[in-house]
C-alpha cells in the first residue's frame, strides 16, 4: 500500500503534528471526497505501508521529525518555482525554502527528494526569459541535492477562471512549451538532474525529456529492494502515468492559497476547514460524530522481496 501525503493539501508544511499522532497510532481516517458521510480507515502500520510519498512546498516542520519515519520507506515531492507571493501567497522567501530543500536532501538523501518546477506558466510579467533564468540559478544551489525534476504546464481548471484576472496568468502555447522544455532540459543536464513531465500530452522525448509518474513503483522498487505488484490509478487523469496510492488529505485545507491551486475552490473554504482541525483526530478536518459510515480498507502490503533485483 502506497500511501500519498498529499496532493489534496500540504500535510507536511501545515499538518505535521497530525501526521506525527496518525504515525503514533497506526491508522488514519480518510473522508471520500464525493460522500463526507462514508469514512475509510487506513492502517498506517510499517508492514501495511510500502512507500509514503510526500508532496509539499515547505517541509521545514518535518526536519525534526524524520526519525518518526526510519521504519518506512518514504519520498519527497518538493514543490519549488519562481513565483512571487503575488501567486503564491503564503510562502517564506525562496531562499530559505531552498536551504530547507537542502536540509531535507542533506537528511534521506537526493534521490528521496524531488524537485517539481510546477506549473509552469506565464502572465504579463513572467516571460519565458524569466523562467528559464529561474531555473538555471535554482539548478545552480540543488544541483547533487537531487536527482530528478518534474515539470508540467498550467491547467486552467474551471474554478481558476476569473481567480484571479489581475495576474493575467495563463499557459504556455505549444511553441512556448518546446521552447522553455528545450532550455530547461539543457540546463538540467549541466547540473546531473532528469526531467520528467507529469500528466503532460506533448511528446518532449526530443529533448530527452519523457513522461514521468509521481506515485513511481520504479523508485520505490528501487528505493526498497522490493518489487510491486500494482496498477495504474484509474482514479487520476487519464495523462497521468502514477500507479495507485490511497490519499489521506483533505481538499480546502492548503493555507499556501496559491492562485494556480486546483485543491481549493476559495480561502473561505480553506479558513472553514482549518477551525474545525483538530491535530488529535484521526481525521484531518473534524471529528467523528457517529453518522459517519466507516469502512475498513483491505490494508496489505503490495510487495514481495526480490532479492537479486538490484544485482
Amino acid at each position: 500500500m502506497i500511501i500519498s501525503c498529499s496532493r489534496r493539501t500540504d500535510i507536511p508544511a501545515f499538518y505535521s503534528d497530525w501526521f506525527e499522532n496518525r504515525i503514533r497510532e497506526g491508522f488514519v481516517l480518510v473522508r471520500n471526497p464525493l460522500n463526507a458521510h462514508q469514512v475509510r480507515r487506513i492502517s498506517l502500520t510499517p508492514s501495511d505501508v510500502d512507500c509514503i510519498v510526500f508532496w509539499t512546498k515547505n517541509p521545514g516542520h518535518m526536519l525534526d521529525r524524520l526519525q518518526l519515519l526510519q521504519d518506512y520507506s518514504c519520498y519527497f515531492q518538493f514543490t519549488l518555482t519562481p513565483y512571487d507571493n503575488d501567486i503564491e501567497s503564503n510562502l517564506p522567501p525562496k531562499t530559505k525554502i531552498i536551504d530547507t530543500f537542502l536540509r531535507l536532501s542533506d537528511k534521506i538523501g537526493a534521490k528521496r527528494i524531488i524537485w517539481r518546477y510546477d506549473p509552469i506558466l506565464l502572465s504579463k510579467r513572467i516571460s519565458p526569459a524569466y523562467l528559464i533564468d529561474h531555473f538555471g540559478n535554482m539548478s545552480r544551489r540543488l544541483s547533487g541535492y537531487t536527482e530528478k525534476c518534474t515539470i508540467s504546464f498550467l491547467d486552467m481548471y474551471r474554478h481558476l477562471q476569473g481567480k484571479s484576472p489581475d495576474l493575467t496568468i495563463r499557459p504556455p502555447d505549444e511553441s512556448e512549451m518546446c521552447a522553455i522544455a528545450r532550455e530547461i532540459a539543457c540546463i538540467a543536464r549541466s547540473h546531473n538532474i532528469k526531467i520528467e513531465t507529469c500528466a503532460e500530452k506533448i511528446d518532449l522525448a526530443d529533448l530527452g525529456i519523457e513522461h514521468g509518474k509521481c506515485i513511481d513503483d520504479r523508485l520505490i522498487a528501487e528505493l526498497t529492494g522490493r518489487n510491486l505488484n500494482i496498477a495504474k490509478d484509474k482514479n487520476q487523469r487519464e495523462l497521468c502515468g502514477c500507479v495507485e496510492s490511497i490519499d489521506v488529505g483533505e481538499y480546502n485545507t492548503c493555507k499556501h492559497l496559491c492562485s494556480y491551486c486546483y485543491a481549493n475552490l476559495s480561502s473561505k473554504a480553506v479558513d472553514r476547514n482549518v477551525s474545525r482541525h483538530n491535530e488529535k483526530s484521526p481525521l484531518l478536518i473534524g471529528e467523528m460524530d457517529g453518522k459517519q459510515e466507516i469502512i475498513q480498507h483491505k490494508d496489505k502490503s503490495i510487495s514481495r522481496k526480490q532479492t537479486d533485483l538490484f544485482a
